[in-house]
């Protein structure tokens, strides 16, 4: 259990209720849970990754208080995984993860997601801190911390950037439409059956409709990282998603540079 002295270590002294037997043999590596408001709502769903089980354990408990809805994973990698599955409004990320840090989680959410980061972390130097908001957090919340801060920041949070987001969330050109937070496109009113990164292609090439895009540029927003295979894979992609599209929109291939969503 998170005990008197753990909590006076990590600054986290507010009254939280004591963990149960249950709680504590949690197993599975993705764990969620709510607590609903007055009149059955939630507030959002948030996501947090963090791999100390005692700080997360802690954070969940506040926000599902708060009446959010939580998903809780320990590595970079479920992370990822997560947002993939499921339409999340906000995420708590710790910087020192296993496997890939937060720094790097961080760079391949906002190479396909509006989504908010809150970053939370041990290290409190300024580079550190202005590296992660050049990466595109939203806040940056160093340990010691306190709960009820953390649960206020991520309020503010989503008040300033929800308006924006919902709009980013949804794209659409000619008769496409896409929208990121159900992971769903449809041409003409009828679903497109799309793999992950065919979708990801497609939003990226909707939010820059009109522009040139290298085949490097579209490995690095869609994919992340190199790629085994690198720009073939692009190639690949942009012909399934042509075959897909049936027509419905352009997508110019420039000799030597990369390809262009064509402005209907």
């Amino acid at each position: 259990m998170v005990t008197v002295a753990t909590r006076r270590r990590l600054g986290m002294l507010d009254t939280m209720p004591p963990a149960s037997p249950e709680a504590m043999s949690e197993a599975s590596p993705a764990w969620s849970g709510a607590r609903l408001l007055a009149g059955g709502r939630v507030a959002g769903t948030v996501l947090i990754v963090e791999d100390e089980f005692n700080i997360g354990r802690l954070v969940r408990t506040y926000l599902e208080r708060d009446g959010f809805d939580v998903l809780w994973v320990r590595s970079g990698e479920e992370g990822l995984a997560e947002l993939a599955r499921h339409a999340v409004d906000l995420v708590v990320l710790d910087v020192g993860l296993p496997g890939i840090d937060g720094f790097e989680v961080c760079r391949r959410v906002r190479a396909s997601s509006a989504v908010p980061v809150i970053m939370l972390t041990a290290r409190d130097e300024e580079t550190d801190r202005v590296v992660g908001l050049e990466l595109g957090a939203d806040d940056y919340v160093p340990k010691p911390f306190s709960p009820r801060e953390l649960v206020a920041r991520v309020r503010a949070v989503l008040r300033r950037t929800r308006p924006q987001r919902e709009a980013a969330e949804r794209l659409s050109r000619g008769s496409v439409e896409l929208r990121r937070d159900a992971r769903e496109a449809s041409r003409a009113g009828i679903a497109l059956d799309l793999t992950m990164k065919e979708f990801d292609l497609l939003a990226c090439f909707l939010e820059n409709a009109g522009l040139a895009l290298t085949r490097e540029q579209l490995l690095e927003r869609v994919w992340g990282l190199e790629f085994p295979g690198g720009t073939r894979t692009v190639d690949q992609h942009v012909a399934q998603l042509r075959a897909k599209l049936d027509g419905a929109l352009t997508i110019e291939t420039l000799r030597g540079v990369g390809y262009k969503l064509v402005r209907p």
